[in-house]
């Protein structure tokens, strides 16, 4: 059974009709959907990419971090998903969080107020501490990059 975390969240401007805070669908989902806070329309072409507003900042707990992830059913259908996937929002960040989409369809693509655009994972973080050594300790890989465990 997952544990369950406390994350502050706060509407970072007001509207006469808000959205509903983002919410874990299923009983077992690790995303909670993000929704475009946009007024009316707006239209992604072909190839381009635009930050589209949650209108949500969140104060996420040191050890934390928010993971912008794509919708599996957003890319599926409509070729939309997200830029710099996973999206990090740090736990000293207290901006707005938005979502770069991308439209890698050949098909216009016409996003509302409320549509879900992503999902945001909460998840731990582990900080690493740097040692620079001379060698590194050897694998049966080695150095073998791109494609080198198989086709």
């Amino acid at each position: 059974m997952a544990s369950t975390l406390t994350v502050s969240v706060r509407r970072v401007r007001s509207h006469p009709d808000p959205l509903p805070l983002p919410r874990y669908e299923t009983e077992q989902a690790a995303g909670m959907d993000l929704r475009a806070d946009i007024d009316g329309e707006r239209v992604l072409q072909p190839l381009e990419r635009m930050a589209v507003p949650t209108g949500l900042a969140f104060a996420l707990p040191p050890g934390f971090e928010g993971q912008v992830r794509p919708r599996s059913g957003l890319a599926l259908r409509h070729g939309v998903t997200c830029l710099n996937s996973p999206g990090t929002v740090d736990s000293d960040y207290r901006g707005e969080v938005q979502v770069l989409l991308i439209n890698l369809s050949h098909a216009p693509f016409t996003l509302r107020r409320g549509d879900r655009v992503a999902q945001l994972v909460v998840a731990p973080v582990t900080l690493a501490a740097l040692q620079e050594v001379d060698v590194l300790e050897g694998t049966s890989r080695g150095d073998g990059g791109f494609g080198s465990t198989g086709r």
